[in-house]
């Protein structure tokens, strides 16, 4: 009987043993493997507009506005991310509404338990914060020189509510785009398409900088903008890799198509000046670079090495002639190229997705009941809502900023400088 009792004992051990396990199993646990990748590539995302995106643009415009330009990557940083816990994060990722979220995440109430897919909760939403920072950044390059830091401040935290957190959840958060199967990995809808259209839009009811577009200074520095450049290649890795949220084959094939992508463009983008102008500029061969890596954002992860390679000339060869035609046939003054450079590059790498993702050119192909054909019609479908929605809310949120902040530095203050005139500082001195 002693026997029987133990061996019954020891039954019911293995079994509560067992059931634990099984019970350990099925409660979702992050992955550490996936979540040291995902934490490098928040890092690394950050990086893009923290110095990368500010030193970029810095270079670009007058000695006298480059801090300013440091300070609405900075400014835009921190409103971004307060607006991203306060409530943007929940908008674009929880509920299940076709247009919008709800804020049942508001303030990440999960905890340090909560897990999204193999990752903390926690990594999730900063790495995908980041990207909320770096978006509305991009618009910066649109209106340098000549708006008020107040509107800076104002339209960024808006656009961020109404334009780029619902166009998330359409794409990202299992809304309407999401359920038609739209291709965009990394953001040339939700970040490039959204960015560009609103950019076009500010300089539109901004109006130029005095001179536009014949009596413009060239770049004060633009060494800098070759070391903002760089840093945001790197980013770019990141950005693109970090947007399969593994450590997996599917970072690995979206980091070789986002380098050959940029190295690409950057080549053609050198080579069309010598061409057209009988020499190659740094800044040009670095303006390629970043149309490269634009471009090839919505794909990089569902192409080849080789699609990288087409979507890199395309981008160049396209966004060379889309900053011509902005800015000499509109007579849009985009100071530096942001419709031209990311609107562009990331629609026309939104639409040529659809052919490059076959498997029949190595690509991964597409969702069940999907083909080229279908999958086109998505994209475009997609680019027109998010082009659309992009205009209309940058529109209101522009005309409250110019009624309640003002859009407009005076005259006086652009003539000074908005480094001396806004922060009461300047970039170099002596």
């Amino acid at each position: 009987m002693s026997r029987v009792r133990k061996l019954a004992g020891a039954g019911a051990l293995i079994f509560a043993a067992t059931a634990a396990s099984v019970a350990h199993a099925q409660t979702p646990s992050a992955d550490p493997a996936h979540t040291a990748w995902m934490l490098a590539a928040t890092a690394l995302v950050l990086f893009m507009t923290l110095p990368g995106l500010a030193l970029f643009y810095a270079g670009l415009v007058r000695a006298k506005n480059a801090l300013s330009v440091m300070a609405h990557c900075v400014a835009i940083a921190c409103v971004a991310s307060v607006l991203w816990l306060a409530g943007g994060y929940s908008l674009a990722f929880s509920g299940d509404g076709a247009l919008i979220g709800d804020l049942a995440k508001f303030a990440l109430p999960g905890g340090r338990g909560a897990v999204v897919g193999a990752l903390p909760e926690s990594v999730f939403f900063a790495f995908q914060m980041t990207f909320a920072i770096i978006t509305p950044g991009l618009i910066v390059g649109a209106y340098v020189e000549r708006i008020r830091f107040g509107a800076v401040i104002l339209f960024s935290a808006l656009w961020l509510l109404i334009v780029y957190a619902p166009v998330c959840h359409w794409v990202w958060g299992g809304g309407w785009l999401a359920q038609r199967h739209v291709m965009d990995y990394a953001g040339g809808l939700v970040v490039h398409a959204t960015a560009g259209i609103s950019s076009l839009v500010a300089v539109a009811m901004l109006g130029p900088r005095d001179g536009f577009p014949k009596d413009l200074h060239p770049p004060h520095n633009p060494g800098m903008t070759m070391m903002g450049a760089g840093m945001l290649w790197v980013g770019w890795y990141g950005f693109n890799a970090g947007s399969a949220l593994a450590a997996d084959a599917s970072a690995g094939a979206a980091l070789v198509a986002t380098h050959m992508s940029a190295a690409t463009a950057g080549l053609v983008w050198a080579l069309i000046e010598k061409l057209k102008f009988g020499r190659s500029s740094m800044v040009g061969l670095v303006t390629g670079v970043v149309a490269g890596l634009a471009t090839v954002t919505p794909a990089s992860g569902f192409v080849s090495p080789l699609g990288g390679v087409a979507l890199g000339a395309a981008a160049s060869f396209v966004c060379f002639h889309a900053v011509d035609l902005v800015k000499h046939r509109l007579k849009l003054d985009d100071s530096l190229d942001v419709f031209a450079v990311h609107g562009v590059g990331g629609i026309l790498g939104t639409l040529l997705v659809a052919g490059l993702a076959s498997t029949a050119l190595g690509g991964a192909g597409y969702a069940e009941g999907m083909d080229a054909v279908r999958q086109f019609g998505v994209q475009a479908l997609g680019v027109a809502a998010v082009c659309a929605w992009s205009a209309i809310g940058s529109v209101a949120i522009l005309l409250v900023c110019r009624f309640t902040v003002g859009l407009r530095a005076n005259p006086e203050a652009i003539e000074d400088g908005l480094d001396l005139s806004t922060h009461g500082e300047r970039a170099y001195q002596g």
